[in-house]
């Protein structure tokens, strides 16, 4: 009785190993395309900071990190609330219309940067003059140089409305820095989660 020859299945010829390699690459490739969407677009070369707190030397932090960061081509985006508000107070700035409890926070609140004390080591405030006097011998730049070089470079900054409208501080009373926005923080989060880093300080 003559044998009987069955007939290859797809699987086991070339042509169908090959199918069978291309139906898994292109698994493969729904895969990657999934992920890739579920990953949302691609995030700006861009620096986010929470500007917090109302101490010398976290906003020296924040603001050095800043400069920096622009320096190196980085959109850096600044968003002052709470105590760092005040930090961005004019002292020169008069302003009349307020409540008994807004002048109650000015009066408690720094009238500025230059007025603001370091978060440990302050003894009375005579530790935050020996450190911007050592600053100075180091040629370390102070915060007025450091804001100067954040509008320079284009550093964006925001300032929380809420902030402002719970201690009393209004917009006249704000420093002249170019281009200064009063925002909410939904505003700060759609720059937050399209940044390629975000700090809290």
């Amino acid at each position: 009785m003559a044998p009987v020859h069955r007939r290859e299945s797809n699987r086991e010829t070339p042509e169908g190993e090959l199918l069978q390699a291309m139906s898994v690459h292109e698994s493969e490739l729904i895969a990657l395309k999934k992920r890739v969407e579920e990953l949302g677009p691609p995030r700006e070369d861009k620096l986010s900071i929470v500007v917090f707190s109302g101490d010398l030397d976290k906003l020296l932090a924040a603001m050095i990190i800043a400069v920096g960061a622009a320096a190196m081509d980085m959109k850096v985006v600044l968003f002052f609330t709470f105590w760092a508000t005040a930090a961005l107070r004019n002292p020169a700035a008069q302003v009349k219309g307020k409540n008994l409890v807004s002048k109650m926070f000015g009066w408690m609140l720094p009238t500025g940067r230059n007025k603001l004390k370091l978060s440990k080591m302050n003894m009375g405030g005579l530790g935050t003059a020996m450190m911007k006097r050592l600053m100075k011998t180091k040629g370390a730049p102070s915060l007025d140089k450091l804001f100067e070089q954040a509008a320079e470079l284009g550093v964006k900054i925001y300032v929380c409305e809420m902030s402002m409208d719970i201690m009393g501080i209004k917009r006249e009373e704000i420093i002249p820095y170019p281009g200064v926005e009063y925002v909410g923080v939904a505003t700060f989060m759609a720059h937050a989660a399209n940044s390629s880093n975000q700090l809290f300080i």
